[in-house]
């Protein structure tokens, strides 16, 4: 999941979803993507959270080739605690940002290790102490792993909530707070819908507007420029 502040072309003072609207776009998406999980793959927490670590900028799919063979030599948070950086840095130096990334993941390791007795905490406060993991990166792991009531926005989340005229919020953190007041309940699947629907359908590139089936609530359709 490619997490960062999202660069979107958007008129400020376009139409807004009506409550009516927000309420069906909101059962569309529940219906449509009810069984949705994400495209990660992953078999346990510790796997769960570095995988959403190293998508940052990154590709799920260039993800899930990256993480078997990081599994594999380091199947726990306390292998990989142990690890030499500069290993750690071999086995993922095709995902962006890999430097970064291969510090931020070896101190995660340490302090799932030393502070939470190599058990991957599931609660926002906690999550957020691990380094590398901010508020977005902790929500899309409790998303996840324990269906949470929490939303998360990425940059398919961002793009489809502007499209759909759901916000006009120019921040992720800001989006966010916006779609949780307006949708309230069923989050986790809500997020999991719309990172689906952005990745595939309603893409910042040559969107499938002729199959969307969100098309009738779209407030872009006349105005749209690519991203």
């Amino acid at each position: 999941m490619v997490i960062k502040q999202p660069i979107f072309l958007y008129n400020p003072h376009m139409k807004k979803a009506s409550k009516q609207e927000i309420l069906e776009i909101h059962q569309l998406f529940i219906e449509r993507y009810k069984d949705a999980v994400t495209e990660l793959s992953y078999k346990n927490s510790y796997e769960l959270i570095i995988a959403v670590a190293l998508s940052a900028q990154c590709t799920d799919k260039r993800v899930n080739i990256i993480t078997p063979e990081l599994f594999k030599k380091y199947p726990t948070p306390k292998a990989l605690a142990e690890a030499d950086i500069d290993d750690i840095k071999k086995l993922i130096n095709s995902c962006s940002f890999f430097n970064n990334k291969a510090k931020n993941i070896l101190l995660m390791a340490k302090r799932v290790v030393e502070v939470y007795g190599g058990e991957v905490p599931m609660e926002e406060k906690e999550l957020i102490t691990l380094t590398g993991v901010g508020q977005k990166t902790a929500h899309v792991v409790m998303i996840e792993y324990t269906n949470a009531n929490l939303m998360a926005v990425d940059t398919h989340v961002f793009r489809v909530s502007h499209r759909l005229g759901l916000s006009d919020d120019n921040s992720a953190t800001k989006t966010e707070a916006t779609l949780v007041k307006k949708f309230k309940n069923n989050l986790h699947r809500l997020h999991q819908g719309m990172v689906l629907f952005g990745r595939y359908i309603c893409k910042a590139k040559n969107p499938a507007c002729e199959e969307c089936f969100m098309a009738s609530y779209c407030k872009t359709k006349e105005s749209f420029k690519p991203s």
